[in-house]
């Protein structure tokens, strides 16, 4: 498959009388018909591929088939070249909504357990996951599930004792943490270098806690 543009560009020169113009757009007509019913045909001006080429009218010219079916069309006072285009890798990301960085969510709990909370991730009104008090550590990338700019995060808490009315903790320094930011991996751990959202809940609280965030990805 070829790659690339084709230029075209019209040289200064005289301009053919119209009978000879209308006779020279119907014989290119019957070239291009052709071309188009012979799937292997190609079509050159003045030599080069014109693959891809559109919308254009040519004058004062001569056309040929050779014996492959290919069309050539000789068109004096006409430029054509093929030139490479190379995507601006800006333009691409933006385009795909491709983020620049990496994002995470990582859970902590310490001790492991104690807090006897579930904390429900949404995600732009989807729920994402559940996490529960006792689970081993989270950590998870976020990014394919982002949007470029802003996203809508809600973390809800919900107190689930084992023991109606008998908390394993009522300690302050027992923690159940989630925090959302940028970070980096390696093939051994993830770092987070800029949190973004953190959400606790402690053995000490007894309620229910829904907080809504904006996450803007970049």
């Amino acid at each position: 498959m070829r790659t690339g543009q084709v230029e075209l560009r019209r040289t200064p020169g005289q301009v053919e009388p119209r009978r000879n113009r209308y006779l020279t757009h119907f014989a290119l007509l019957f070239a291009l018909s052709w071309a188009v019913l012979a799937s292997a045909a190609d079509v050159y001006v003045n030599g080069t591929n014109v693959e891809g080429l559109a919308n254009q009218q040519f004058e004062k010219v001569n056309v040929r088939l050779d014996d492959k079916g290919n069309v050539h069309i000789d068109a004096p006072g006409y430029a054509v070249k093929r030139v490479t285009v190379t995507p601006n890798s800006s333009t691409e990301t933006a385009r795909e909504g491709i983020l620049s960085k990496k994002y995470f969510v990582v859970t902590e709990q310490s001790p492991q357990g104690a807090t006897e909370y579930d904390i429900e991730f949404y995600l732009n009104g989807t729920l994402v996951r559940t996490m529960h008090s006792g689970d081993d550590q989270l950590i998870s990338e976020l990014t394919s599930t982002l949007r470029p700019g802003k996203n809508q995060v809600l973390l809800r808490a919900t107190k689930k004792l084992a023991t109606p009315g008998q908390p394993k903790s009522t300690s302050k320094s027992a923690v159940f943490r989630v925090i959302i930011g940028e970070g980096k991996s390696t093939a051994e751990q993830v770092v987070i270098e800029k949190p973004i959202i953190t959400f606790t809940r402690t053995a000490a609280d007894q309620t229910d806690l829904a907080q809504e965030f904006t996450l803007t990805t970049r």
